[in-house]
């Protein structure tokens, strides 16, 4: 071990290089508070000779991971690849190798981290995560920390920083989801191919996080119900806020029972409720406890900075514990059989707004069907009317339906001669004070 704390850094992209600029600018502070340097000793990256501003000498970078695990002046290994392989095989490893962890992994450690947490406590090591959820936004520590005398019965939350931004942009600006999206490719919020977070898999990796830590016991990000936000239109952004809703990309995790509701899909949510206010490339996360009641958490989710300021507390709080010598000082507990609710058992409110052919008669068609499947109409809307085609549009509002018999009736609906088209169809959920 060496004199100090001794970093091996996997990866130097934007991220692993803000960690190391940090760490490098903020030394004497560092120092101070833990008592002994702490410094990069290795860095993994993919070239040595690309040029990058982080603050590593160039003898300490290497293409071999096994030199960044095995070197005996490394104590601690900080993860910022992304992914799930070769990153899992690397941290347990590391794990393996008597080396603390520090993670930004949100695949890993949604499909893996109950695994390496436990891998960590019987070596008598750190496992720490902070980052992998919420960027900047403290989430982790509190879920574990300062949260742990509740019982949480519900967590609604945005968590991807692009597709709020989309979202945004459409309902701000009237811009269509084509034209948001190039912008926030533009603009460097979303990747090339942006599928992992419009289609929701980013979200659903957090998600699973999250309720595992709130529920206490292993939600598999197979679990998560996944919907993303691609079929969404200007049209609906309109109704939506005439109606008094925002429309976002919500992560909702709810106990009930002895099962949970894990599912990530966009939703209308009450504008007049902060969760419903929050734009751009902010995340924000709304917790229900028993005892602490409801509090809710926001700021920048994603980009190199927030990243880091996570990564580099971890380093503290586990420089802390390597001082003492006291490991493990707050267990993730995980000692519960958690059931996921199948989508079909959840109940919801339902948007739906579609075009159907002008003559007497129509409502009463849907209505029929709908009430043959349990579902009661709580309003009706009138929006536009094409005389050309002798179309209108209708947006209707439901009242709770269960999932399983909403399906079988707009499917339904979509084979009525008189419907030429079904838009959009979206849940709605309705938040508590």
């Amino acid at each position: 071990m060496s004199s100090g704390i001794g970093l091996g850094l996997l990866g130097v992209g934007n991220v692993g290089s803000a960690v190391a600029r940090h760490v490098h600018a903020r030394a004497a502070m560092l120092e101070r508070q833990l008592g002994r340097p702490i410094t990069v000793q290795r860095a993994l990256v993919r070239d040595p000779n690309k040029p990058r501003d982080a603050s590593i000498p160039a003898d300490r970078l290497t293409t071999d991971a096994a030199a960044v695990i095995d070197d005996p002046n490394v104590d601690v290994i900080v993860e910022v690849l992304g992914g799930v392989e070769p990153a899992q095989q690397y941290l347990r490893r590391a794990l393996e190798a008597g080396k603390h962890v520090v993670t930004a992994n949100k695949e890993v450690m949604a499909a893996h981290g109950v695994d390496l947490l436990q891998l960590a406590a019987d070596r008598g090591l750190d496992l720490y995560f902070e980052a992998s959820v919420g960027g900047g936004i403290p989430l982790i520590g509190p879920f574990r920390q300062d949260l742990a005398a509740n019982e949480i019965e519900e967590v609604h939350a945005i968590l991807n920083g692009t597709t709020n931004y989309i979202l945004s942009q459409m309902a701000e600006h009237g811009r269509s989801y084509t034209d948001a999206l190039a912008e926030a490719q533009q603009l460097g919020y979303a990747e090339p191919d942006p599928t992992n977070d419009v289609e929701g898999h980013d979200t659903a990796f957090k998600l699973a996080i999250l309720a595992t830590l709130a529920f206490r016991g292993r939600v598999a990000p197979a679990e998560v119900f996944r919907e993303g936000i691609s079929q969404l239109t200007k049209a609906d952004f309109t109704y939506a806020a005439e109606l008094g809703y925002s429309i976002k990309l919500l992560a909702i995790a709810k106990r009930r029972g002895d099962t949970i509701e894990a599912r990530v899909h966009p939703a209308l949510v009450q504008r007049d409720f902060l969760l419903g206010q929050v734009e751009g490339v902010y995340n924000a996360v709304r917790i229900s406890g028993d005892l602490v009641g409801r509090a809710m958490f926001m700021g920048r989710g994603a980009g190199p900075e927030p990243t880091s300021s996570a990564i580099v507390s971890d380093l503290i709080d586990l420089g802390h514990n390597m001082r003492r010598a006291a490991h493990n000082r707050i267990p993730v507990l995980l000692d519960r059989p958690v059931r996921v609710l199948p989508m079909d058992e959840v109940i919801s409110r339902y948007y739906l707004r579609l075009w159907v052919k002008d003559r007497p008669g129509v409502l009463a068609r849907i209505a029929a069907i709908c009430g043959e499947h349990a579902i009661s109409i709580a309003s009706v809307l009138q929006k536009e009317v094409d005389p050309d085609a002798r179309r209108a549009e209708l947006v209707l509002l439901t009242h709770d339906a269960r999932e399983a018999d909403w399906r079988p009736a707009i499917q339904r609906i979509m084979d009525l001669d008189v419907v030429p088209e079904v838009a959009s169809v979206i849940r709605i959920e309705d938040l508590l004070e």
